[in-house]
């Protein structure tokens, strides 16, 4: 029975199983659809079975296509092992994709720190608001910014942020209680989840009308803050480095009601999960968080 199986055929089935649709099925293996159709049709016929549900907008796994999954799956993972441990002789690339902010504040700075612990290891690293497309290969893991949207991945959730005001030390001086911003000139990040109306809610007052600089990157607002120019609402975590250098400091801390959130998440498929370079990557970041991430499937 096997040997009338073509091994493109099995491909194909894969494929299409894990990323449940033909058309990325095809784009992953550089194939049109219809190829891939073909093939899984021609080897539903040498196995006399329908493997797939078809309708015209999506196909499903049928109880005879699941069973030849776990089966087809199992052995692609471990051939992608033997694959990558006879290939490990030399550098072993982790492809990672990242929320803008997160990478140019808190990742980038610390990517020496993980290529000194993982010589054997390289980093591709891109960053931009888009969220990472596993079935094209392209990478490995994503680090986004508020909930994920891929199906079939691990969700691995950042501790919380504390999300409070900062500013220069010279603007703090004349920011003691939560009244004192409305003096101030208020910057404002278009993209993040938390914004001025709900900390001041928070602290029981009405915000007020927000004028003046307006960005959509967290990071151009942190610079912005420290360079003076006004009062951001940002994470402790992604302007740690301007805090921990006394660029930025929080003048209401202790002051003020903070807002705390699960702003970032990790992701990745769980078949990469088997991979070697792609644990390393994914220990690390939770060690380097503090440990206290907690794991969770989408």
């Amino acid at each position: 029975m096997l040997s009338n199986v073509p091994i493109s055929a099995i491909r194909a089935f894969e494929a299409a199983a894990r990323t449940g649709s033909f058309r990325d099925a095809a784009n992953e293996l550089h194939l049109t659809p219809s190829a891939v159709s073909h093939a899984i049709r021609k080897l539903e016929d040498t196995l006399r079975t329908v493997l797939f549900e078809r309708s015209a907008r999506s196909v499903r796994l049928t109880p005879a296509g699941e069973n030849l999954m776990r089966h087809t799956g199992a052995a692609f993972d471990q051939l992608r092992r033997g694959l990558e441990e006879v290939a490990a002789r030399g550098p072993q690339l982790v492809r990672v994709h990242s929320a803008p902010s997160f990478a140019a504040q808190w990742l980038a700075p610390r990517l020496a720190q993980f290529l000194t612990a993982f010589p054997k290891l390289e980093v591709r690293l891109a960053a931009s608001t888009d969220y990472a497309r596993f079935s094209n290969d392209d990478f490995d893991i994503d680090i986004v910014y508020g909930p994920p949207r891929a199906e079939g991945v691990e969700v691995i959730p950042f501790p919380e942020e504390t999300v409070t005001p900062l500013c220069s030390p010279a603007l703090a001086k004349s920011i003691r209680k939560p009244a004192d911003l409305l003096d101030q000139t208020l910057i404002r990040s278009d993209v993040k989840q938390v914004q001025w109306h709900q900390w001041f809610t928070a602290n029981g007052s009405e915000a007020p009308a927000l004028h003046g600089m307006r960005f959509d990157r967290s990071f151009l607002a942190i610079a912005t803050a420290a360079e003076g120019l006004g009062v951001a609402l940002e994470s402790t975590l992604l302007a740690e480095r301007e805090l921990a250098s006394g660029r930025l400091v929080a003048p209401l801390s202790g002051r003020a009601n903070d807002i705390r959130y699960v702003g970032h998440r990790l992701i990745y498929p769980r078949a990469s999960r088997q991979r070697s370079a792609v644990r390393a990557f994914a220990d690390w970041l939770v060690a380097q968080l503090g440990g206290e991430t907690a794991g969770s499937s989408h």
